[in-house]
């Protein structure tokens, strides 16, 4: 009978966290073999900012740290050993050129994808890490509270694989189709560890009516999107956004997401208003309405519209206020200037459900940190067991921060999985 390999670390996945943690171990003088179910490496890396791949942002770590949920400060020992000035230089140092965007996000040069996980792969390569493909682990070997190897499916073959450390770095559920099945959890539990409740974040929403269906394909730069709860406010973010089929989307809907997931769960009702001209007050934007109607009194009231509105909101906006387009502008009463202004500070959406894991940036929920030691991210309750990336209870908000929670804790995870094991 063959007798197993033997490794000294083993990694489940070979996404951003993974690869982050076969660079690090292996630097580190370990014999690292990566598992990977897909037969390529790096698949949801490569779909990362819509193929540009937002590798981190240089907002300060206080800032960094307020990003992530539902525990941001578990990460600050991690983010204090390897930050975002650090992934930069890694990947500089193995070719590739880098830029920093409005909201300090960073891209590369090239605003290809690829180009991120070919410098990774460059590091792996250069210390001899193996990749294994088309593999699927089916068991964590664990004796006397210690993690041994693991059991792997390998096309139609089985093999038993020994290490002194393993890393899960499987990632989430969201876009399974690169790969993230949710695999990580199944392992996690099976050691015993709680997984907390798994749900889409960065998830476009859903919306009641047809409004959002009649502006599909508009895009909107510069507004102000509000979350509202049972009736109250609770966040809002400023910048872009898109009308869909479906409901809304965009970089500041993926942001306010999370919480109205979250709302959505426990049967809250959940709205969100958008403000088209944020940078007018009411009254402000009131005196510009009144201008611009008196310096066009002869002309038609959609034609005055034209200077507010994107062309493709206009048809909807009369419908919404049931207006006369072909109404002179001097005719418009103050009732209906009215009604006109506090539309476009106040545009309302009632949310009546998030896309599924296929649309989700990323998945919250997962590893309950309270059972991982923050700065090394093993296991509390199975030695040399190790996690990072998007498996644990940790995501954050649009700009970079969840790839940088990936390229932090996979190389900690990396280097305590070399350093512990050999103790």
């Amino acid at each position: 009978m063959q007798s197993p390999e033997k490794y000294d670390v083993l990694i489940i996945g070979a996404g951003p966290a993974g690869l982050m943690a076969a660079g690090k171990a292996a630097e580190s003088g370990a014999k690292v073999l990566v598992l990977e179910r897909m037969r390529q490496p790096g698949r949801k890396l490569l779909i990362t900012g819509k193929g540009r791949c937002n590798i981190t942002n240089m907002a300060p770590m206080s800032e960094f740290l307020s990003k992530v949920h539902p525990n941001g400060k578990f990460l600050k020992s991690a983010f204090s050993q390897f930050f975002s000035g650090d992934i930069l230089e890694l990947l500089k140092e193995h070719g590739l050129e880098t830029v920093t965007e409005r909201g300090d996000r960073v891209f590369p040069v090239t605003n290809k994808a690829v180009d991120v996980l070919n410098a990774l792969l460059h590091w792996v390569n250069q210390y001899n890490v193996e990749i294994l493909y088309d593999s699927r682990v089916s068991e964590l070997l664990i004796h006397d509270g210690k993690v041994t190897g693991l059991n792997v499916e390998n096309g139609d073959s089985f093999k038993l694989i020994n290490a002194k450390s393993v890393i899960i770095c499987t990632g989430g559920k969201s876009y399974p189709a690169t790969g993230s099945t949710g695999d990580g959890y199944k392992l996690a539990q099976l050691a015993g560890h709680r997984i907390e409740t798994l749900h889409q974040a960065l998830v476009p929403l859903e919306t009641l009516g047809e409004t959002a269906s009649k502006l599909q394909g508009l895009a909107l730069k510069n507004v102000t999107a509000s979350l509202w709860v049972n009736g109250k406010k609770q966040a809002e973010d400023f910048g872009e956004m898109l009308f869909t089929h479906f409901g809304i989307s965009g970089p500041i809907i993926l942001t306010l997401s999370r919480i109205a997931v979250d709302a959505l769960r426990t049967g809250a009702s959940v709205e969100i208003s958008i403000d088209l001209k944020p940078a007018l007050d009411e009254q402000k934007l009131d005196t510009r309405l009144i201008r611009d109607l008196n310096e066009n009194g002869k002309k038609l009231l959609e034609n005055a519209f034209k200077l507010w509105l994107p062309s493709s909101m206009i048809p909807v906006f009369f419908e919404l206020l049931s207006l006369d387009p072909k109404k002179e502008c001097h005719q418009v009463s103050s009732k209906e200037r009215r009604k006109i202004m506090l539309l476009m500070k106040e545009m309302r959406f009632k949310i009546s459900g998030c896309r599924s894991y296929k649309e989700a940036v990323i998945t919250a929920g997962g590893v309950s940190t309270s059972e991982v030691d923050s700065k090394t991210m093993e296991s509390k309750l199975v030695k040399n067991l190790f996690f990072a990336g998007e498996v644990l209870d940790l995501d954050a908000d649009t700009g970079g921060f969840n790839l940088q929670i990936a390229w932090s804790t996979g190389w900690v995870a990396g280097l305590w999985a070399t350093t512990l094991s050999t103790e």
